[in-house]
């Protein structure tokens, strides 16, 4: 490719904050949950460039004749692939597009196809935007993508942080896991933290049903198994906490010891007790087996101790997966007035909002 800015080039990355930032000086736009995606062209020539510099080509091969048809010859844009559903966006379904097998993600594109969100216009023909503030680059972009039609789209954005502090309450039951703040006046500027996010911290309780031993041995507990109920009673794993100091690693050994007593006998996990190595593929049921092989890392050991499912404790956590937590859980308190019983998805609800539905084009799920 002959462009003024070539492949590879590092995306510009974000600083998470507590809040949205005081002051003028701003555009916020909505934080969308998928993979991050420089997009390249030059004549017929296309790269989707993921954030460690990889060509997403591929994965998404969807994609590759609507930006054809819709974007300028010459362009280097910065955007996100997502998969958007009636129900919000789905990053699980995302996930299981990085897949090695051409057919089954041939499959997939025709079931779960994607879309693509612009929200920046580094070049366009011989012109290298990246330099110009961002406010200037946000004003070329609408002009270049006025007309583009679905898969593709042009982030909401705003300079207005009251309409930010909406979004950031309003859109979280779509799957987008917060807001962006970026200085209007700001250059493009690669693999540095030069924007803000504000992202979604939730607290919910979750019974713990099992631990794992920390990397040091068996003398530290490394995490604790969380599992949450739904509406047939069946308690599905839905993360880990993991967040504790040496000293409490090593505390929570004794503090565990008795409930690893007949742990096994009526547990409801019990048929993946102890049997991570036999059930590699890390699917195969309706829930996600806390034994399972790590879909990025096939030799990390998460073999399990399981625990009697009778202590409840408080997390805080930023998104979910589908019906798992997207990232590590954060500890905050055991409770011991809560009842395991209470622990269930329906903490978790909230409902995607208009906009999202506006913006895609959806409609909800059916049956």
């Amino acid at each position: 490719m002959d462009l003024p800015l070539s492949p590879p080039v590092l995306p510009m990355l974000a600083k998470r904050v507590s809040g949205l930032p005081a002051g003028e000086g701003f555009l916020f736009e909505p934080k969308w949950d998928g993979f991050r995606c420089l997009v390249f062209r030059d004549g017929d020539e296309i790269l989707l460039q993921s954030r460690d510099t990889k060509s997403l080509n591929r994965y998404f091969p969807e994609l590759l004749p609507p930006l054809l048809a819709q974007l300028p010859s010459r362009c280097v844009l910065d955007g996100e692939i997502v998969v958007a559903t009636g129900e919000g966006l789905d990053f699980e379904m995302l996930q299981q597009r990085i897949h090695p097998a051409a057919s089954r993600v041939k499959m997939l594109a025709a079931e779960h196809p994607a879309a693509m969100v612009f929200w920046d216009l580094l070049v366009e023909g011989d012109r290298d935007l990246s330099k110009r503030p961002f406010a200037e680059r946000r004003a070329e972009l609408e002009r270049v993508l006025a007309k583009v039609a679905p898969p593709l789209h042009v982030t909401p954005a705003t300079s207005d942080p009251a309409v930010a502090a909406d979004w950031f309450t309003r859109f979280e039951g779509a799957g987008l896991d917060g807001v962006m703040a970026k200085p209007a006046q700001g250059a493009y500027e690669p693999n540095k933290r030069s924007m803000f996010k504000v992202k979604h911290e939730r607290e919910c309780d979750c019974v713990v049903a099992g631990f794992r031993w920390h990397k040091k041995g068996e003398g530290s507990v490394g995490s604790l198994l969380l599992g949450l109920f739904d509406d047939e009673e069946v308690l599905h794993h839905v993360g880990v906490v993991a967040s504790f100091t040496d000293k409490v690693r090593q505390e929570l050994v004794a503090f565990l010891a008795p409930y690893r007593e007949n742990a096994l006998e009526d547990h409801p996990w019990r048929e993946w007790g102890g049997m991570a190595a036999a059930h590699a593929a890390g699917e195969g049921g309706p829930q996600r087996m806390p034994g399972a092989k790590s879909r990025w890392n096939q030799n990390k050991d998460l073999s399990w101790v399981p625990l009697r499912p009778e202590l409840v404790v408080e997390v805080a956590y930023d998104h979910m997966q589908g019906t798992r937590f997207r990232h590590t859980a954060q500890f905050r308190r055991w409770r011991k007035d809560k009842e395991p019983s209470g622990c269930t998805y329906a903490q978790l609800e909230v409902v995607a909002p208009e906009e999202l539905a506006r913006i895609f084009s959806l409609s909800p799920k059916k049956g």
